[in-house]
Parts: C-alpha cells; sequence; structure tokens
C-alpha cells in the first residue's frame, strides 16, 4: 500500500505559546473540511470508501487507530484483503493522505481525541461516491487492537 503517504509537520514554540504546522501539505485540491470526534474508545467509526474522492486526516488531539484495505472490487470486494493499520497521534503532528480507492475504519486511542478531515470534492458528490461496508466485512473485523 505504498499509495498512502504520510507528511510531516512540526512545531514551533516560544513565550507566546506553540504554532503546529504541517508545510509540506498542499491544501489546492481541499473543497471542505469535517472533524470527527467518536462517542468513546470503543467505538470504530469505518468501513468507508471513495472510489473518486481523496482524504487528508489530521489529529487535533488524543490519537487514532487507522485500518485501510484498498478496494479491488467496488460491488463485491474481495472479503481477505490485505488491511494496513496505522497510529497516530497528535504529537505526533502528520497528515495522513489516503487516495481515492480505498476503504477507512477508525478508532479513537483517547477520551476526545478528535480527528480532521479535508476532502477534494463538495458535499453535493459525498452521495455519488459513499461505499460502506459491514465492520466484520475484511478479515474478520477492523481494528484488532
Amino acid at each position: 500500500m505504498s499509495e498512502i503517504i504520510s507528511i510531516q509537520g512540526g512545531i514551533a514554540q516560544d513565550n507566546r505559546g506553540q504554532i503546529r504546522f504541517v508545510n509540506d501539505f498542499d491544501m489546492s485540491l481541499v473543497k471542505r473540511f469535517y472533524i470527527i470526534k467518536n462517542a468513546d474508545t470503543e467505538l470504530v467509526r469505518g468501513w468507508r470508501a471513495h472510489r473518486i474522492e481523496q482524504r487528508w486526516f489530521y489529529v487535533l488531539s488524543g490519537g487514532f487507530s487507522v485500518d485501510l484495505v484498498k478496494i479491488d472490487n467496488w460491488d463485491h470486494p474481495s472479503r481477505d484483503l490485505k488491511i494496513e493499520n496505522r497510529v497516530y497521534i497528535a504529537d505526533d503532528m502528520k497528515v495522513l493522505w489516503v487516495p481515492a480507492g480505498y476503504a477507512t475504519a477508525f478508532k479513537a486511542l483517547a477520551p476526545n481525541s478528535e480527528l480532521l478531515v479535508y476532502a477534494d470534492y463538495g458535499i453535493h458528490h459525498s452521495a455519488n461516491d459513499d461505499y460502506v461496508y459491514p465492520l466484520d466485512y475484511f478479515d474478520g473485523k477492523a481494528l484488532k487492537l
């Protein structure tokens, strides 16, 4: 799954406080954003996939475990597709870029974790490019923690 990229950010601190940044994140394709905050650390949000849209994820607070699957057939994906897991915490200051063609599942690792999501299409397009699969569809269960 070499198409998935982490874009490293950083932090600048002085007596006034701090600024977190990801200067190498080119936001020219971004059309909208939203913030995900799971109700608790047991909830898994997923499997949601996009055939056309791509997403960028940035942890604002806490941390998230992310499972990713490259979809091979949009109507009936193979159930044994390889699941790649990544963990992102706010202190890492990384943007996770997930290109079109992947399904994702997320689990908060700490209470009140928040995940900022950027998308490259407007909300009007979402209904036409939203594929949802049951949590136990791929390899038995998402986020085997």
